[in-house]
């Protein structure tokens, strides 16, 4: 990877919604060449899709939580858990930690009310929970804007 293919890396991020032309003009190549670069960055899994970035209240998911989660400690329950996880659209984002928690799962629901209901019938549910503490967003500060290409 060049200074060019992290330039195009970094107006992607940027604004995924740029033309091949306008992605050419902004990192000083030609529209052919700019393309192939692109192409080669998709099939070499550097560039992994294009999303819209959507207002979680305009959609009604305004009411966020982290939640910190201990699972077992077993093969089994772990991978039961991460499965399910998966298929709940409510989890937006979730990881495994080193250490404890042994999970952080990111929520996203209409309201308080919500989140109670939620934490009572899916996520206490989850195979091999043992601990849940949830965290409610009071502001977001920042947002993410990609991975910093330098």
């Amino acid at each position: 990877m060049d200074a060019i293919d992290r330039r195009i890396l970094r107006e992607l991020q940027a604004d995924g919604r740029l033309t091949n032309q306008e992605l050419a003009a902004r990192v000083g190549l030609t529209p052919s060449p700019c393309l192939r670069r692109v192409r080669q960055l998709e099939d070499d899994g550097v560039i992994r899709g294009y999303r819209a970035v959507i207002d979680p209240v305009a959609v009604g998911r305004g009411f966020e939580v982290f939640a910190s989660v201990e699972v077992h400690r077993d093969r089994a329950s772990v991978e039961a858990f991460e499965t399910e996880v998966q298929a709940i659209p409510d989890i937006v984002e979730a990881y495994r930690l080193y250490g404890a928690p042994g999970c952080l799962l990111r929520i996203a629901v209409s309201d308080s009310d919500a989140y109670e209901r939620f934490w009572t019938e899916k996520l206490i549910a989850l195979p091999g929970v043992s601990d849940v503490n949830s965290q409610m967003i009071m502001k977001r500060i920042k947002t993410p804007q990609g991975v910093p290409v330098e």
